[in-house]
This record gives C-alpha cells, structure tokens and sequence, in this order.
C-alpha cells in the first residue's frame, strides 16, 4: 500500500487510491512553470544601473525573475522612476469564487512599483518593500484579457522612496491601486 497525500485533506497521509479525485471534478489541468537561475541574473544585474538591468530584463538579455515566470508577468517599458508590466491572467491563479486572486494583482502591484524605485537606482543598490496598500476596484476573470500595470515613483530617498502603481483593463478601466514604501538598500 502506498501512502500519499490526499490534496482535499492536508490533515495527513491516506491511501492513494482513495486519493484519487472524483469524477465530477472533471479532468485536471496543468500549467509548467519554468525559470532560470534567478542568482546568476541577479548579479549581473548588481553591475547595472537599475533601469539597464531592467531594460535588459524586458528586451531578453537577462532572464526574468522567477516570479515573473511563475505569473507570466513581463515588463512593457522603463522609464526614468516609473515601470510598466503585463499580463493575461488565467484560471491558475483563480480563488475559490472563481475570480482572479487578489495575490496575483497584489504581487503585480508590488512588482511593478519596486522596479520604478528600481529604475533610479544606481548599480549595486537594492530595495525591498516595507509597506503596501492595495485596493481593489473591480474583479479580475481569466476571460478578462490582458491587464496593465504601471508603477511610478512619488518621492525618491536615499533610505526609503515611495511610489504608487495601478492596474488596468485593455479597455482602460482601472481594476486596483496601490500606494508603497520602500527601503532603499546600499551597497
């Protein structure tokens, strides 16, 4: 017999044949996530000003970061203290409602932000988030197609910059904000 983890029990080990997940819940899907070594693109991006390293992230020169490729996200432009991504959400990332978890937008948001503070940093200097506010507006379907994000520094410092972001439809309507904080980190 072997034992195995029952996904609707996380309680403890069962048998695996009765493991197996009924038929109702229909066929299962699958979704194949690949990334490259994310320390290895991160120190050659420590030898670049931030908004090269992004730049070279968006044109594929550097690998993504895994959680780009975890959540399909991809940088569309980079500017001077701002960031701007894109991404098509699916039923992956679906909350038990049957909508688009509000994590996904979440961690769109706090991408996004941290790379336009990312953007005036020079080479060597990290950052990492201290505080973000997000709120939602509207709900995020798989069906509702591609979704912008676009990030913006508010303030920069040399120990903590502040930035603000938000997330919209193709059609333009604004589906979430954000407003951020971020510790800057020095060499």
């Amino acid at each position: 017999m072997t034992l195995d983890t029952d996904p609707r029990d996380p309680a403890g080990p069962t048998d695996a044949a009765a493991a197996a997940p009924p038929a109702s819940w229909g066929e299962p899907r699958t979704r194949t996530v690949t990334w490259f070594d994310p320390l290895q693109a991160a120190a050659t991006g420590a030898q670049l000003p931030g908004r090269a390293y992004l730049e070279a992230i968006a044109d594929g020169t550097l690998p993504p970061p895994p959680i780009a490729s975890l959540f399909s996200f991809r940088i569309t432009e980079v500017g001077d203290g701002e960031a701007r991504f894109a991404v098509v959400p699916d039923e992956s990332a679906y909350n038990p409602i049957g909508l688009v978890h509000g994590g996904l937008v979440c961690t769109l948001l706090d991408s996004v932000v941290g790379c336009a503070v990312h953007s005036q940093l020079p080479a060597g200097t990290g950052y990492t988030s201290i505080e973000l506010k997000v709120s939602y507006l509207r709900p995020v379907r798989a069906d509702s197609g591609e979704i912008h994000a676009h990030g913006w520094v508010t303030k920069p410092g040399r120990r903590v910059a502040f930035a603000e972001g938000d997330v919209r439809s193709a059609d333009g309507a604004l589906l979430a904000s954000a407003s951020s904080s971020l510790l800057i980190i020095a060499p």
